[in-house]
């Protein structure tokens, strides 16, 4: 045991060789790594077993005994891989622990991207031995990549900033340092751990050694797309920019007026965009999206008197578009993952493949309930999934706008027509487009399942949205 520290916990993420590091650690007698203990989907490793005589079903009814059991390990230094979609219920838990050591493993995003994407397509995770090595190329995904960049920049940002104001240090390893023994003994004697290694375990081996242009089909796409993100120093993750916390390249900007529209996911995207083209009489792929905030910044200067704008949903309606978009069904769109452990931890209710003659109405109401019934905990932070931006309240939304660029004006959804039409008017519009009707998805409409029940357990979920924005009944 260390006389610095009880646990430790490895920052990383996917990819970015944290099997190699724990392997390592594992080799000093007196440090114990445990896998990524508190990932919502297994505890460890996939098809592992219980960790220190915690089994999952503790664990995600109190992850707290987990780390307990952990800190508590008496034969050596105990500790875990702690990932950015990890159960967010231990964060504040491990960040504030003195005793327990920070340890930042970081890799040049585009490379663990790249290597992930291989690893999907080949469904090799790790490799021992190169005769078993399968071979695929990356296709890049430049909106993928942004979302994923920007999720871990999210949690970097976070991660340092705790660090500061709590007056930590941590210790920080590159991808690169991974082959060093040099390092993996500092790196113990941090810990508190004397025991030094003479060479480093060499039992995983790395699984693409070739050049990232060889790993990229589209590899001249991947870099004009990484040309436009305006990023520099991709191997300092922490440094990346500002802190902030909207999704600039969702915004979408008309083609010629000034008008730039803020979506908040799971609402009326669709009504907008139509009516956001015609107003200037073109297509809809004519609509500048997917925009830097660099090239936000350029925009904003080259219109002057333009209007920002976002809209807000009721909570019900917006709550059970997500549900049958996200959750109820298994096809485009669906998260399968999130739906097979609500299906499993949470016992929701959901039909296995999607609903099919059998799915009646009852059975929507059912679900649904169970799903707002797990929002409540979800949004409160008692869950070990984090809250997904289809279903988080839209204060909280609107709150990460305003951290870049704040809609200076916020229509509501059945406001629409009305709205829009004064917003074109703002930029020299005598008249306006009509605004198309809006389609709910799956089987069944809110309006087929709604009751007074419904109406409770939504304002109970989202206090904060009907408080803030004066949400009454939706019906």
């Amino acid at each position: 045991m260390s006389d610095k520290f009880d646990s430790f916990v490895v920052f990383a993420e996917m990819r970015t060789g944290s099997n190699f590091l724990e392997a390592n650690l594992n080799a000093f007698a007196g440090i114990a790594c445990h896998g990524e203990a508190f990932n919502p989907f297994f505890m460890g490793y996939p098809k592992s077993e219980p960790i220190l005589g915690v089994d999952q079903a503790t664990r995600d009814e109190n992850p707290k005994k987990l780390l307990s059991a952990i800190r508590g390990q008496r034969d050596a230094l105990g500790g875990f891989r702690y990932f950015h979609d990890h159960d967010p219920r231990v964060f504040d838990t491990i960040i504030k622990d003195q005793r327990c050591a920070k340890i930042v493993l970081t890799r040049n995003p585009v490379d663990s991207y790249v290597s992930w994407k291989i690893a999907q397509a080949t469904g090799q995770w790790k490799l021992t031995d190169m005769k078993a090595q399968k071979v695929a190329q990356a296709v890049f995904d430049a909106d993928e990549f942004s979302a994923h960049l920007d999720a871990l920049q999210r949690f970097q940002i976070t991660l340092l900033n705790r660090l500061q104001t709590s007056g930590q240090t941590a210790f920080y390893v590159a991808y690169e340092d991974l082959q060093s023994v040099e390092v993996m003994n500092g790196l113990a004697r941090y810990l508190g751990v004397e025991e030094q290694l003479e060479v480093l375990d060499k039992n995983l081996k790395k699984q693409n050694p070739s050049p990232i242009s060889a790993k990229v089909s589209n590899y001249d796409e991947m870099l004009e797309a990484l040309a436009r993100l305006d990023r520099f120093d991709l191997t300092r993750t922490p440094n990346f920019e500002p802190r902030r916390g909207p999704n600039v390249p969702s915004y979408v900007a008309a083609a010629t007026s000034g008008l730039i529209y803020l979506p908040i996911k799971s609402g009326p995207q669709d009504q907008v965009l139509d009516w956001l083209a015609a107003l200037d009489g073109v297509p809809r792929e004519a609509l500048r999206d997917k925009m830097t905030q660099k090239e936000l910044r350029q925009w904003k200067r080259k219109a002057p008197g333009h209007r920002g704008f976002t809209v807000l949903r009721h909570p019900a309606l917006r709550t059970h578009d997500a549900f049958c978009r996200h959750i109820l069904t298994t096809g485009e769109g669906s998260y399968r993952q999130l739906r097979n452990t609500l299906m499993r931890r949470y016992k929701m209710p959901l039909p296995k493949d999607g609903p099919d003659a059998g799915y009646d109405r009852a059975a929507h109401r059912t679900a649904f309930v169970a799903f707002l019934k797990f929002l409540k905990g979800n949004l409160a932070g008692q869950t070990s999934i984090r809250v997904d931006a289809a279903w988080c309240s839209q204060a909280q939304a609107i709150a990460g706008f305003g951290e870049f660029c704040l809609p200076d004006r916020i229509v509501r959804e059945e406001d629409l027509a009305a709205e829009l039409t004064a917003l074109a008017a703002t930029q020299g519009h005598a008249t306006s487009p009509a605004v198309s009707a809006g389609s709910e998805p799956g089987p069944f409409t809110l309006n087929d399942i709604y009751d007074d029940e419904i109406e409770a357990l939504a304002a109970d979920a989202y206090q904060i949205d009907y408080m803030t924005f004066g949400f009454a009944r939706w019906r």
